[in-house]
């Protein structure tokens, strides 16, 4: 019906039906594909199987013992690093496979004689497979360090010369380090601290001639396998990877070599042909996932610098070592740091290393002198982090790096983007917001925006790891996991070994081949592309950088918010040392101009600030490093205030002011600098004070002019209840906390009603697992208030009023502290200070203290740096509530319209505020990775201001004179010295928000110059000016030395705009919100 016709068959189909038997031969069942998965792993794994499956034809001959691998040993004494010269000096004894070696950090030597055996000679492939379950190098006999190895089970093979195949003997050493890759924590578990007593057996010393195509197919199933067990099932690719996985291993004949070779013809149906080389990278699709080689080397952790030293060898080695085999890799690492120890204590490597950038497959990136923190380093340390970053990576390789390379961080700062682009860089990688544990970050590509509009691309890997496996599942993940398709579709796959160091291995390489063969053969699979570099992948986003989505403002990490508190004396090192680095500057530009004879002491200062970078790696300045990191950075903190402290003396001889107190009032004068006007009272000596004003550096020092009144009283009002009070404030405090805070001026109440201000408080501290980085939500709901003791008055004099109290923590712990105040001065902003000395020996318990205020606002704001970051006072939502812990610099504040509260402090970084709570975080007790953090005596200081206006001038200028507080010292004998420094040498003027933060000599002016860069003709002096509270900003600036041209730069201190000169030699300044400007003031 219809028309239908039918059509005569076609020979080919006649013949088909003619074959087609009419009757069944016998029953076919459906494949139970899960029984099917479930043995793929069994054909290459350990255990029972192992004699019979594809491990069994993993070698075609194996020596060992002495008559094949002869060992002697030598112990270095105690847990010294000895150098390959010295170690030549040992004793060696005998030594063979199952001695144990130890204890732990403490170093081995052996001396290794292979002679291959002559069965061996012709085999195709010979390695010396070496495993201690620690860590080591090869050294040839002479001296060359060739490869690191990792042990159990990883890298534990070392490629045999063919110069060694003669059947003579051959010697190497090999340097054992006895720790594992992530340290000596015991029983497994990573972060707790160091057993000092592990040993270490050697279970393997021998000489292996290696099937490699029984090694190739081992890679060959792994990655199909991957795919029958990764694919959806509702895809034919899945269905095909079982069906060939499952054939390879129905074809697999124990003791047949040809068997093997039919295998990996198989495997080619489903892999292509050309996997056995960088070829497969060759064809014309188009790629969507970039992978880079990466060694993650965390500077310390749970280990010390001294083994991070070796770690970098280890590690570049190899990588050098793969490059000449895989042409393919591309490996980007990062942190100038990690490149000058090499270049010391390694330059034959580091001399590898400049080859291979040469050729174009070793990358050095990040532009940074170490992957530090950006939470806590001041403004001027993350300027600094980038100056010496970027031109050790331009001296040494010569060019600097475009990508800012931070992986691994606990949180990014708001102003980084800007001061990126300042550094010469416009462009960001890391993944460290995957680790979230409230919200989920919504964007893989995006441009990051810092407070000032400035933007940088960001890329996070969506494959969320820094250190892959170059497994199929983070090949896949790199495509399912991207929050950013509808923008760009592509991604990073960092892959390699890392934290501990390690990088891309062989097997890494190799499965990265057969995933691209997958992706060309098969599809389903994103196609992954090798041979490019960073740089390049971000070449192409930034053709899409109009059409990306924006973050504005900090990336705040949902993690780690422990960090901000942990070692409490580790943080406050950084701040004192951040201010006497600015102090010295300063001081050393007005010598070195003012005194031919005197040179700017540029190679201490570039030791004392490569010290200070160091130790704000990511895992030293936070907190979260064992014990031995922090007596590491102890004795650096100590080095660099013993130079400085020289450098000062020097200085101030040189300027006739001697370095020691002041037999009297009319002998002293105090040393300022900072580059604003500073009325306070000061200290002369025990019985003498008087009041330190002026707007130089060096202040005169004049009696305090009382008048009828005292300026500043105490008096006990009732039992235990004391009130203080100055022109400004009144302040009653009842068993150390401040129930009331009145100010005078305005009348105004500024403690919440039935609060008590200057409360101590303590917190259960049992996070999910992180024990020095984390403190979580559920913490807030153990408070519990430290009721203290009777309050004293402490000190009753002129210029100042204290009252001190005690108070019990528990049976092991107490805080003395002492509430002062001072005389107020017209025209300045009194406060009242707290200073706390604490006795703290806890147990997974956080120390408080907190503030609530009279004051509404659903926003607070916190100093960052070089601005000011507004977080929520409210839980309104998840990503409100996450930030229930936050970093902050000098100081926090709270403000509504006409009045607000601030919180200064000199050493600390964690905060909170909640409603009208302010909350100090001051002490945390986390017994893991470091048992003994933080237990100790501790001196902590803050201050309670309060302020008419908004947040303001008066609030970002008390934080810097908390923190830099005046220097009594003789006055110096020569008059024209106390007139030349009673202005400061670079006066701006303008808007009170315009922050003169840095004064230094330019990098390469050719009296300064150490010669690493081409130096610069003449002097010149380089100044930096933030915009500090967010607005349009103009000013002037006037200088006492004579200024020939002045250039606006970039960090990095090269000239861009210049900028036209007044008459009287001062210059315009104009400034965006949150602007960091830099300066070069020619002479």
């Amino acid at each position: 019906m219809g028309g239908e016709r039918t059509e005569p068959k076609s020979a080919s189909a006649s013949a088909a039906i003619a074959s087609y038997p009419a009757q069944a031969p016998g029953p076919v069942g459906k494949r139970i594909s899960k029984l099917y998965k479930d043995r793929i792993n069994q054909f290459y794994s350990r255990g029972q199987w192992e004699n019979q499956n594809l491990l069994a034809m993993m070698y075609e001959g194996v020596a060992s013992g002495p008559s094949d691998v002869k060992l002697w040993s030598w112990a270095a004494p105690g847990l010294s690093r000895p150098s390959f010269e010295d170690a030549m000096k040992g004793q060696y004894s005998p030594a063979k496979v199952g001695d144990a070696f130890g204890p732990s950090w403490s170093t081995h030597w052996f001396k290794v004689t292979l002679k291959v055996p002559s069965e061996l000679c012709d085999k195709e492939h010979l390695e010396l497979q070496w495993d201690a379950n620690n860590e080591g190098m090869v050294w040839t006999e002479d001296g060359k360090p060739l490869q690191g190895l990792t042990g159990n089970g990883e890298r534990v093979e070392w490629i045999l010369p063919n110069s060694f195949r003669d059947g003579k003997e051959h010697t190497i050493y090999i340097e054992m380090a006895c720790n594992g890759m992530f340290g000596n924590a015991p029983g497994g578990d990573s972060i707790q601290p160091p057993d000092p007593n592990r040993h270490f057996q050697l279970i393997k010393a021998d000489i292996c001639a290696v099937n490699m195509d029984a090694r190739q197919l081992w890679i060959d199933t792994w990655i199909i396998g991957d795919a029958a067990r990764e694919f959806p099932e509702d895809s034919w690719q899945q269905h095909k990877a079982l069906n060939v996985v499952t054939k390879i291993i129905d074809n697999y004949r124990l003791g047949d070599k040809e068997s093997i070779k039919e295998c990996r013809k198989i495997a080619r149906d489903y892999i292509g042909s050309n996997v056995d080389s960088s070829k497969v990278y060759d064809s014309d699709t188009e790629p969507q996932v970039y992978g880079i080689g990466h060694c993650h080397i965390d500077t310390c952790w749970l280990w010390p610098w001294a083994e991070t030293k070796r770690k970098v060898a280890r590690s570049w080695s190899n990588q050098c070592d793969l490059m000449e085999r895989y042409p393919e890799l591309n490996f980007a690492c990062s942190q100038a740091q990690q490149y000058k120890w090499l270049k010391q204590y390694y330059p034959y490597v580091f001399d590898r290393v400049k080859r291979k950038v040469k050729d174009g497959q070793f990358h050095p990136i990040g532009g940074s002198w170490v992957e530090h923190d950006t939470n806590m380093p001041s403004g001027e340390s993350l300027v600094r982090q980038f100056l010496y970053g970027q031109r050790f990576f331009e001296s040494h390789f010569g060019e600097r790096c475009q990508t800012f390379w931070l992986p691994d961080t606990f949180g990014y700062s708001s102003q980084l983007p800007q001061l990126c682009r300042l550094a010469g860089m416009t462009r960001f990688l890391t993944q460290k917001l995957s680790w979230n544990n409230i919200n989920n970050f919504p964007h893989t590509t995006f441009n990051w925006v810092s407070l000032d509009g400035s933007q940088v691309i960001c890329h996070m890997p969506p494959a969320e790891t820094y250190t892959a496996e170059a497994h199929f599942g983070d090949v896949k993940r790199s495509m399912s996991q991207h929050k950013s398709m509808d923008q760009d579709h592509t991604s990073l796959l960092v892959f390699g070994k890392g934290d501990g160091g390690g990088g891309p291995t062989w097997q890494h390489i190799e499965k990265l081949r057969r995933c691209r063969g997958i992706s060309d053969e098969v599809g389903l699979l994103p196609r992954i592309h090798m041979g490019s570099t960073v740089d390049q992948f971000f070449d192409k986003l930034e053709e899409k950088a109009s059409t990306l989505v924006t973050w504005y403002g900090e990336l705040y990490f949902e993690l780690h918010r422990g960090t901000y508190t942990t070692q409490a004396k580790n943080k406050s090192n950084n701040r004192r040392s951040e201010v006497m680095m600015k102090d010295l500057e300063l001081l050393a530009t007005i010598a070195s101009l003012k005194h031919k004879s005197y040179k700017y002491p540029k190679q201490q200062f570039d030791k004392m600030w490569e010290a200070i970078l160091l130790c704000q790696f990511h895992d030293c300045l936070p907190g979260s490093s064992i014990e031995m990191c922090y007596d590491d950075s102890d004795e650096l903190y100590a080095e660099i205030t013993k130079i400085g402290q020289l450098i000062f003396k020097e200085i101030c001889e040189l300027l006739g002011v001697p370095e020691m107190k002041p037999a009297s009032l009319g002998d002293a004068v105090a040393l300022n600098t900072l580059p604003w006007h500073r009325k306070e009272v000061v200290d002369v000596s025990d019985t003498e004070h008087g009041v330190a004003c002026g707007s130089g550096p060096m202040l005169s020092v004049r009696t305090l002019k009382a008048g009828n009144k005292r300026p500043v009283t105490v008096n006990e009002v009732s039992k235990g209840v004391f009130v203080m009070k100055n022109d400004q404030l009144s302040v009653k405090v009842e068993n150390g906390c401040v129930t009331s805070l009145i100010d005078r001026k305005t009348n105004r109440e500024v403690i919440a009603k039935g609060g008590k201000a200057n409360q101590f408080v303590i917190f259960d501290d049992k996070p999910l697992y992180w024990q020095a980085w984390d403190v979580e939500v559920y913490h807030l709901d153990t408070r519990k208030e430290l009721v203290s003791g009777q309050t004293k008055i402490l000190e009753d004099k002129e210029h100042r009023v204290s009252v001190v109290t005690e108070t019990k923590i528990s049976n092991l712990s107490t805080i003395k502290t002492t509430l002062s105040l001072s005389a107020a001065f017209e025209g300045q902003q009194s406060f009242v200070e707290a200073t706390s000395m604490v006795d703290w020996h806890e147990t997974m318990k956080f120390l408080k203290v907190e503030f609530p205020v009279e004051v509404r606002n659903n926003e607070a704001s916190y100093e960052t740096q070089y601005g000011i970051v507004k977080r929520p006072t409210h839980y309104n939502t998840t990503w409100d509530m996450a930030k229930f812990e936050v970093c902050c610099h000098k100081f926090a504040d709270l403000s509504e319209y006409g009045y607000g509260v601030s919180i200064l402090n000199d050493s600390k970084y964690g905060f909170a505020t909640c409603g009208n709570l302010m909350r100090l975080s001051l002490l945390r007790s986390p017994k893991a990775p470091d048992a003994h953090a933080d237990m100790g005596k501790h001196k902590i200081r803050w201050a309670i201001l309060p302020h008419q206006g908004s947040l303001g001038a008066t609030t970002v200028r008390a934080g810097h004179n908390f923190n830099n507080p005046l220097k009594v010292m003789s006055a110096p004998s020569c008059i024209d010295v106390r007139t030349m420094m009673s202005e400061h040498p670079v006066k701006l003027t303008g808007d009170s928000s315009l922050i003169l933060d840095c004064v230094k000599r330019g990098e390469d002016d050719e009296d300064v110059s150490l010669g690493e860069l081409p130096r610069r003709k003449g002097q010149s002096v380089i100044i930096r000016i933030y915009d500090s509270l967010g607005g349009h900003n103009q000013g002037t600036i006037k200088s006492m030395w004579d200024v020939k041209k002045v250039w606006k730069t970039n960090v990095l201190e090269d000239d861009d705009e210049e900028i036209a000169l007044d008459k009287d030699g001062s210059f315009l300044i104009s400034l965006r919100p949150f602007e960091v400007a830099t300066y070069r003031l020619q002479l």
